[in-house]
């Protein structure tokens, strides 16, 4: 059994070298951490009053800003550069959104049940009123 030590500094988080030969070159592209997961789970999380859904607007360069990393594993876009690199070619951030949600372990099936969970959320609100 591996214990608390073992596990903290197991090295877990996976980088892959992607081509993006519309950009000219590669990219570094690394798995999340839960953190991370959580804040992008989260931040396609839209909420109006009682009202919950899945903004799906920008959601590849959200993802692709939080795992396109330096060579120390540092990222190179911001949460303010989302916008910017929101406005890149969509096949690129597509092959790197597809390689990072393999490497995070996020399937359609899992924005699926978040919309199916905020679903319910938002029928129990209205079922308590």
């Amino acid at each position: 059994m591996l214990n608390k030590k073992q596990i903290l500094e197991a090295n877990d988080i996976e980088i892959k070298v992607v081509n993006i030969p519309e950009w000219g070159g590669k990219v570094n592209v690394k798995a999340l951490t839960g953190t991370e997961r959580d804040k992008f789970e989260a931040s396609i999380v839209s909420v109006r009053g009682k009202s919950q859904h899945v903004n799906m607007q920008n959601i590849r360069a959200k993802l692709c800003s939080l795992c396109i990393v330096d060579e120390n594993g540092e990222r190179l876009f911001s949460d303010a550069e989302i916008g910017q690199l929101g406005k890149k070619s969509a096949k690129p951030l597509d092959r790197i959104f597809d390689v990072a949600s393999e490497m995070s372990g996020i399937t359609k099936k899992d924005v699926e049940a978040l919309k199916k969970t905020l679903e319910m959320d938002h029928s129990e609100d209205f079922a308590s009123d």
